[in-house]
């Protein structure tokens, strides 16, 4: 999806396409990081504290960075809609950038702060040390916790808020508009897709008490129980954002299908074949 996008300059100049590439590599970024944790987890029990930290701030950072994401996609649809004739004044490509650039300064503060938080109240041979490696493990403080708490919840229902703000204005657009424009069938399920990928990426907030408590009750199935919510909050809900712009996109995928069937869009170089005449 990556190739397709920088092969052809029409996605990268579209605000649209140039968010959802972002988030492509965000949960390639994050897949790879918490499939890493995982695995590392299982085979070597325990690693060093400052590698833990940077693949832990890594993972939070790209996690927290994917409903911001999907807010900013919701506003761009409803702007398309919604106001079509402003369109190219309201999202212009300077904007977008500078939209992403705020999503990551935001979603950025919480994992930095825990480790300035961490850095004061630890020793300094803490980080020196093999932990296994876990968020509440690494950052212990409580009030990291609460801290998150309050991040976590304020900037979901920011997000909910605005993709249920979105939705409704779409579907007033259309009841307004008395057809069945199919850009407003498709702006709709969108912004409905991305409220569903909203709701699962939540379950990363709330996995690890429901995951604690099953364990506590399941305790001789722990390793099942730590793989299925692996399964379901960080793997699962990462395949929706090429399911959402990757396939649905009749002009995205009218491009990428050409690189999946491997099929070259080089001209073709005819060479002449001097043919030795008896």
């Amino acid at each position: 999806m990556v190739h397709t996008f920088l092969r052809h300059s029409l996605f990268y100049e579209n605000p649209r396409y140039i968010m959802f590439i972002c988030m492509v590599i965000n949960d390639a970024l994050q897949l790879t990081l918490v499939t890493a944790l995982y695995v590392v987890s299982y085979i070597f029990r325990k690693i060093h504290a400052s590698v833990c930290c940077l693949l832990i701030m890594t993972a939070v950072l790209t996690t927290r960075s994917t409903p911001l994401l999907l807010a900013g996609m919701a506003v761009e649809r409803y702007i398309s809609i919604c106001f079509p004739l402003h369109y190219s004044q309201m999202c212009t490509v300077p904007r977008t950038i500078l939209l992403i650039c705020v999503i990551l300064i935001l979603t950025a503060a919480p994992p930095v702060t825990d480790l300035l938080i961490t850095v004061v109240r630890e020793p300094p041979s803490f980080f020196h040390t093999t932990i296994f490696c876990d968020h509440s493990l690494l950052f212990r403080d409580r009030s990291i916790y609460y801290k998150n708490c309050v991040f976590d919840g304020t900037y979901l229902s920011f997000v909910a808020l605005m993709l249920l703000y979105t939705y409704c204005k779409i579907m007033l657009t259309a009841r307004a508009a008395s057809t069945s424009l199919a850009s407003v069938k498709r702006a709709r399920n969108t912004v409905l897709l991305h409220g569903v990928q909203l709701l699962l990426c939540m379950l990363a907030f709330v996995v690890p008490s429901l995951q604690a408590a099953l364990i506590s009750l399941f305790p001789h199935r722990s390793l099942e129980i730590r793989y299925i919510f692996f399964l379901l909050v960080y793997i699962i809900p990462r395949f929706l954002s090429p399911v959402i712009y990757g396939f649905r996109d009749e002009q995205f995928r009218k491009y990428w299908t050409r690189y999946l069937a491997c099929r070259s869009h080089s001209i073709i170089r005819v060479r002449p074949v001097l043919k030795r005449v008896n």
